[in-house]
């Protein structure tokens, strides 16, 4: 009688951490990409804070800066530019920024211990929400966007229809600051 309690309870204990574990994993991204020249490509990912979404479709703003970076420690570059980004978000309606990790197609096990691991490290609730990682075939996207590499940050500003209307690379400086301020004014 106590065998089958341990049994039973074991198997209970089983099933609620495989519903946690598939209630939080990470679906694979899915991408599409256009035949009309450089434009961000159709592709969904999921936010730190649970939600899948898929770009450009939900794009909050009617101009979307997206910082991509494609290494772990490419975040202190991006981290660069975060208080501009704040800064021209808040003085500018219809301005959003976004961080899109965008990293190799992986396991979903993998995937979710990523994701789990940057939630765990960004508590706020914003940022949570404004970071969406994309699973993606890498050359595939670098070709639709036209990055060249991945050795840097890339910085896209994009329509809600993805044509991009403003790149640059690396770290914020005043000089790419101006001139990305003068491709929102254009825009507008």
């Amino acid at each position: 009688m106590t065998t089958i309690r341990i049994l039973l309870l074991l198997v209970i204990v089983a099933a609620v951490l495989l519903l946690l574990f598939w209630r939080f994993s990470v679906r694979p991204s899915r991408m599409t990409t256009s035949a009309n020249g450089i434009t961000f490509p159709t592709v969904s990912g999921s936010n730190l804070a649970r939600q899948e979404l898929e770009f450009p479709r939900d794009f909050a703003g009617e101009l979307n800066l997206l910082f991509v970076p494609f290494l772990r420690e490419q975040q202190s570059v991006v981290n660069t530019w975060i208080p501009y980004a704040e800064m021209l978000e808040s003085s500018t309606a219809g301005l959003i920024y976004y961080e899109l990790p965008t990293i190799y197609q992986m396991s979903m096990v993998s995937r979710t211990f990523i994701n789990e691991g940057m939630r765990a490290g960004i508590p706020d609730p914003k940022a949570r929400e404004r970071t969406v990682t994309l699973y993606v075939d890498l050359d595939q996207f670098m070709q639709a966007t036209g990055i060249a590499d991945k050795n840097d940050v890339h910085i896209l500003l994009v329509d809600r229809t993805g044509n991009i209307l403003w790149r640059t690379v690396g770290a914020f400086d005043e000089e790419k600051g101006q001139s990305l301020r003068r491709a929102v004014d254009d825009a507008l």
